[in-house]
């Protein structure tokens, strides 16, 4: 049988051909034989090129040109280099740094990445062994690079990798870097274009070297040494999902001063097929089912886990009936933020300069945090690289105390640009310390929070749309919201428009606009008069169109947080029903 006689997609056939004729080893070819008594297969596996995004690579791993496979990483980093050293023609060596997670292969691709660029000029530092991405941020920066790779695909299930890409600040792509190297990795049609080997000499094995230095930085991060030595035995437990928070976390924790540290396991063993859990995503019931069994075990103070290369966290609080309770990521970022600012007020340590970020899809509750302490709260578009590029321009002009989004991603400090599970580990166990100290749990500091700046609640809905009429109905919808946006929202007038692709902010009462700085988006968020916030914009991965809710009540007692809880529950699905969702 031959390509021609299989009923698949022309670019498939076009592109496996390729393959099948050039330069690439017999088993890969033969796997695309083999391929051929399965043509849905074969067809997704080539029917295009896996794209390089704004934020690298994502895919499933296999033969094809449209997987994640030894030659697609190899083809993605000759384009890098090649951008790379054009942006910087003055240096003769350029350096790089690399890494990866747990994740089945990228090991393999975390070498590849490296024995390409050396072969290209590069000065590579490559970590020896498994670390998490805000640690190859951090080195990026620390060692002087221009670039860095981690190869992870962060949450996803278990048949995915992915290869993030580091410009020299240590944060992930922005423009015009990203959509520049794109242009450049396009211009990669054959693996005949990449230079695979030689100058492996220029490969630089690195570790401890690195690991500690970086561990002292995020030691710094403490703000309260002392009341963690007098509560350093609040129980802790803690899950890394099989991923690479298990190389620094306990030892940061342990660094700290923390002596009751109760690790899952059964979860500690890196593992890229993540035997114990459907997904290993935190923001996941059945993620933490291990890690909250646990805790009900030993009675446990607080829960919190790790993603596969560790940059995201989820949190379980213990709640006074002594349930445990998941935390949202809105949730677990406005603690962070209230324990911050409250903790630099004491302390005098707030000198008018300061400021934090946040997301314009994350609650608002972190922003009023600090606005009423008198600190500068900074909106990016959704995508930690826009807050790491935001710290960037304000470089020199302010001091930046912490931030995060909604989607389980903070940053304690600027010395990493990129979402941090060890920092935030470290924390969110400090936190939990000062409110042992006081008598109290993590959920009363919540439910403080919520008492003093009003309880905020969030929700979100995803409208799925498939194929090319999904895609132009989702933009119709965009097109009906700007042309006939909403008045009343839920019988609350709507106070302020902002469109992030009009670059305007329309003050709905006086009918005065102002510009928006931020680049260009396909969002429009609507505020309403009793403190609501509903933010739509379509997904930049999926056939999907997206709806935040954010919405806000009081709580006077903490005995009626269950109540106010399920009253903003139903408020959302009010919101819902009137837009017509």
């Amino acid at each position: 049988m031959t390509l021609n006689e299989l009923n698949i997609d022309a670019s498939a056939k076009s592109n496996a051909q390729a393959w099948l004729d050039g330069s690439y080893d017999e088993a890969t070819k033969q796997a695309i034989r083999d391929m051929m008594s399965n043509p849905n297969e074969l067809n997704e596996s080539f029917y295009r090129t896996l794209e390089f995004g704004t934020g690298g690579l994502r895919g499933i791993m296999g033969v094809g040109t449209n997987r994640m496979n030894k030659y697609t990483v190899a083809m993605a980093t000759q384009g890098l280099a090649n951008y790379v050293k054009k942006c910087f023609s003055d240096i003769a060596k350029p350096k790089a740094a690399i890494s990866h997670d747990s994740r089945n292969h990228s090991r393999e691709f975390a070498e590849i990445t490296a024995h390409v660029l050396a072969a290209n000029g590069f000065h590579v530092y490559l970590f020896d062994g498994m670390r998490p991405t805000p640690e190859l941020s951090f080195a990026v920066r620390h060692l002087g690079c221009q670039t860095g790779v981690m190869l992870t695909a962060s949450h996803n299930p278990k048949e995915y990798n992915g290869y993030k890409a580091y410009w020299n600040d240590g944060c992930q792509l922005t423009p015009p870097h990203d959509t520049s190297v794109i242009d450049e990795v396009l211009k990669i049609k054959d693996v005949k274009d990449v230079l695979m080997s030689g100058h492996d000499d220029e490969i630089e094995i690195i570790g401890e070297n690195v690991d500690s230095i970086y561990l002292d930085r995020v030691e710094q991060n403490a703000i309260n040494p002392d009341i963690i030595r007098r509560n350093h035995d609040v129980k802790i437990v803690y899950t890394p999902l099989h991923g690479t928070g298990i190389t620094l976390i306990p030892r940061m924790l342990k660094k700290l001063g923390f002596t009751n540290v109760n690790v899952v396991e059964e979860q500690a063993v890196p593992d890229g097929n993540f035997p114990t859990t459907p997904s290993p995503n935190p923001e996941e019931h059945a993620a933490m089912k291990m890690a909250v069994d646990l805790a009900m075990k030993i009675d446990a103070d607080i829960v919190f886990a790790s993603d596969p290369d560790a940059d995201r966290v989820g949190v379980a609080v213990k709640r006074p009936d002594g349930e445990w309770m998941l935390l949202n990521g809105n949730q677990t970022l406005s603690v962070i933020i209230y324990y911050l600012v409250k903790q630099w007020q004491a302390k005098g340590m707030l000198k008018g300069n300061e400021y934090i970020i946040k997301t314009i899809v994350t609650s608002e509750l972190p922003a009023d945090i600090a606005k009423k302490a008198g600190i500068q709260v900074f909106d990016t578009l959704t995508g930690f690289k826009w807050i790491g590029s935001k710290i960037r321009e304000m470089e020199g002009k302010g001091t930046y105390i912490g931030g995060g989004e909604e989607s389980y991603g903070y940053m304690i400090g600027d010395f990493v640009r990129d979402k941090d599970a060890v920092s935030a580990c470290s924390m969110i166990a400090e936190i939990a310390a000062w409110a042992a100290e006081q008598g109290k749990t993590f959920f009363d500091v919540l439910v403080d929070i919520y008492r003093e700046y009003g309880f905020y609640k969030e929700g979100l809905l995803s409208v799925v749309r498939k194929g090319k009429s999904g895609a132009e109905e989702i933009q119709q919808m965009m097109r009906d919201f700007r042309a006939n946006p909403p008045m009343e929202i839920n019988g609350s007038k709507v106070v302020c428009i902002k469109d992030y692709q009009l670059h305007e902010s329309t003050d709905m009462l006086t009918g005065v606009k102002e510009h928006l700085d931020l680049p260009t988006s396909n969002v429009l968020q609507f505020f309403t008069a009793d403190g609501n916030k509903v933010t739509v914009r379509p997904s930049g991965t999926e056939p999907k169109i997206k709806f935040y809710f954010g919405v806000k009540g009081e709580l006077n007692d903490k005995a009626n947080f269950d109540a106010v809880n399920k009253a903003l529950d139903n408020k959302i699905d009010q919101i819902k029903q009137s837009l017509n969702l």
